[in-house]
């Protein structure tokens, strides 16, 4: 009898878990979460702007052009794209999060007008079933929960079509990354156990990987967040936070 061959999940249910344990406060600014809110004023311009065919944007400067984002959540970065007129998909392995994100779409008038689609999915599925699709993958913050690097990424690119891009932004595996992620769970910025440092993903693995799946890294920058005036701005160092953007090869 043939074995069936089973593809390695990226799924961490325990990491799942933590973030269910969210649901009640994800939308509050006054909330753990509510720092992905401050990311979004730097990290949504760098992205769309990539996408964009013209230099300011506007409600329609992403119009036509297909987005996926990948371990959605309630919808944080989903909306911010909507918003900017694209046709936007959110996937996510916890169903209780995708039913707050398709809940929170009817909050703002101009995500109500352009509605994501939302899906309780992974990655793998994902991809299999809309491969060579997307004109840019994201995942803000989710590298470093999932179970298996080499697979989720391998994933994000196959839905990738050629000469789409790939966004991701996430904490270094630095020391100062770490000291910097124990004062934010200390200051509550942070909840305190949903990070762990020994997952934090350095820019190099992740351009490796991405490297081997046929995508050439074009940018990484780094991010800082000051609590203490909480602020999120760009500087010269990634060691900390950094944002990263890479186009996959080939002719579409």
């Amino acid at each position: 009898m043939r074995e069936k061959i089973v593809m390695a999940s990226s799924v961490d249910e325990d990491e799942v878990q933590k973030h269910n344990e969210l649901i009640d406060t994800w939308w509050s600014p006054e909330c753990a979460l509510g720092v992905l809110l401050l990311f979004n004023r730097v990290r949504i311009p760098f992205m769309a702007e990539e996408l964009a065919s013209s230099g300011k944007l506007t409600a329609k400067s992403l119009q036509g052009k297909k987005v996926l984002e990948v371990g959605c959540g309630g919808g944080i970065v989903t909306e911010e794209f909507a918003k900017l007129g694209a046709e936007v998909t959110g996937v996510d392995p916890s169903p209780l999060l995708i039913g707050l994100a398709k809940e929170h779409s009817k909050v703002d008038e101009r995500v109500a007008a352009n509605k994501p689609t939302y899906l309780n999915t992974t990655i793998e599925e994902h991809s299999k079933h809309f491969p060579n699709h997307y004109d840019a993958v994201i995942a803000t913050e989710v590298v470093e929960h999932v179970a298996n690097l080499d697979v989720f990424l391998e994933s994000c690119v196959a839905a990738l079509k050629p000469g789409g891009k790939m966004f991701i932004t996430s904490p270094n595996r630095t020391r100062l990354a770490q000291f910097c992620a124990i004062v934010a769970g200390a200051l509550t910025v942070i909840p305190k156990n949903l990070m762990t440092y020994s997952k934090f993903r350095k820019p190099d693995e992740i351009s490796a990987i991405l490297e081997r799946n046929n995508c050439r890294v074009d940018k990484v920058k780094g991010l800082f967040y000051l609590p203490f005036i909480n602020m999120v701005f760009w500087v010269f160092f990634n060691t900390v936070w950094y944002a990263m953007a890479a186009t996959k090869q080939g002719h579409a």
